[in-house]
């Protein structure tokens, strides 16, 4: 058992805890809110968004300015950059943690390691950063730098063991979030929004990601194979959602292919009750992503596609060689479970066709479902900030 009071009675610990994107942010909170349940009177500051700011953190820097991508972008934002590790170190100076608490977001986190251990102050990395997938030479530096890391995903246990280094599989945080008994039912659900179904109508989400990027390359195909669905077997009824994140505006969806698909099909935008609508769908067409796990756990068949610059598509072909699927719940699974199109295979005909199959074939489906359940059974069951809690305050000097 964890021995959660190492410090003087009436201290107050201090832990740094570092968050540089909104998922993060999000799973980092859970994490906070787990600790303080364990150990009350605990402070925190570090880098983070609102959720961690709403979880009692005081934050030195918003990870907003922080959550940048490709090589441009970080140029442009190396001010914020060097700016945000400046104001983490001067407080390890004048107020040294007890604990400093990474997460994921490794080219800074993995800098602010590096010198927390010079400052003799233990660092535990919850959330592991994608090593599985490209450069995996960082593991031994991770390993070297940390006293603990806790991942999520089942597989990378016996990455790291490979590779010399013992690692904490601690579950996944999906695990806590989505859950399908905290959720309406499905006829509740179409019946608050006023959706008139059929015991035949076909459900189906389109779910292009929440990034603009993601709805400028994907969501005019997944239109499009809508579109081919209803075209190719009017005698059903159709009836398509789609999410529309907090992220995205409603002008971005009308530019890349809504508004010239409306009288064709009927689709639904929706801006909340993200997970009763992907539960209500029969399938579902998405990006690549965390979104299809949250799938696997509703037990929805869903299509992953994903699609890259040429350039990126060009460098990951490079440096992401040895993996065989690119969507979560097949790297979980070790085979296909979904169907998978990436780059030119994303194509509104080659969506249409995986999407038929998957609703008319009933043996092919009843497969998917059943690898969909294996998949949530190896995330591991809820508690994961919890069991996260508990190796972190086992850190704690």
């Amino acid at each position: 058992m964890v021995n959660f009071l190492k410090n003087m009675p009436g201290s107050s610990p201090h832990l740094m805890i570092i968050a540089g994107e909104a998922s993060g942010d999000m799973h980092g909170a859970r994490l906070v809110e787990a600790m303080q349940r364990l150990q009350p009177g605990l402070r925190f500051s570090g880098i983070g968004g609102q959720e961690l700011a709403a979880a009692g953190v005081e934050l030195l820097f918003d990870a907003s300015k922080l959550a940048v991508v490709g090589l441009t972008e970080v140029i442009s934002h190396l001010g914020d950059i060097l700016a945000a590790r400046r104001a983490i170190i001067q407080r390890m100076r004048t107020d040294k943690p007890a604990l400093l608490i990474l997460i994921d977001y490794p080219d800074f986190n993995l800098l602010l390691a590096a010198k927390a251990k010079r400052f003799g102050i233990p660092v535990f990395y919850y959330i592991s950063p994608q090593v599985w997938a490209w450069r995996s030479g960082r593991v031994k530096k991770i390993g070297k730098l940390t006293d603990r890391v806790a991942v999520i995903l089942p597989f990378e246990k016996e990455f790291y063991a490979q590779r010399g280094v013992e690692v904490e599989f601690v579950g996944h945080p999906l695990a806590d979030s989505v859950r399908r008994e905290n959720l309406r039912s499905k006829e509740a659900f179409l019946l608050a929004h006023q959706l008139q179904v059929s015991a035949e109508t076909r459900i189906v989400g389109l779910l292009p990601g929440s990034r603009a990027k993601e709805i400028r390359t994907l969501l005019p195909d997944f239109l499009a194979a809508a579109c081919l669905l209803v075209e190719q077997d009017q005698q059903k009824d159709w009836l398509f959602l789609l999410p529309q994140a907090s992220t995205i505006s409603h002008e971005l969806l009308l530019e890349n292919g809504l508004a010239d698909c409306q009288d064709k099909i009927n689709v639904r935008v929706f801006r909340d009750n993200r997970y009763e609508l992907m539960a209500a769908c029969d399938a579902v067409l998405a990006a690549s992503g965390t979104v299809t796990l949250e799938l696997a756990i509703l037990g929805i068949p869903a299509v992953a596609a994903y699609r890259l610059s040429p350039r990126t598509y060009w460098l990951a072909r490079l440096l992401v060689r040895h993996l065989r699927h690119f969507s979560l719940v097949n790297l979980i699974a070790e085979r296909e479970v979904i169907p998978e199109l990436l780059q030119e295979a994303v194509t509104p005909a080659a969506l249409a066709e995986q999407l038929r199959f998957m609703l008319d074939n009933a043996d092919h489906r009843q497969e998917i479902l059943r690898g969909l359940a294996e998949v949530t059974t190896k995330l591991g069951p809820p508690g994961c900030a919890v069991r996260a809690a508990e190796l972190a305050l086992g850190c704690m000097k």
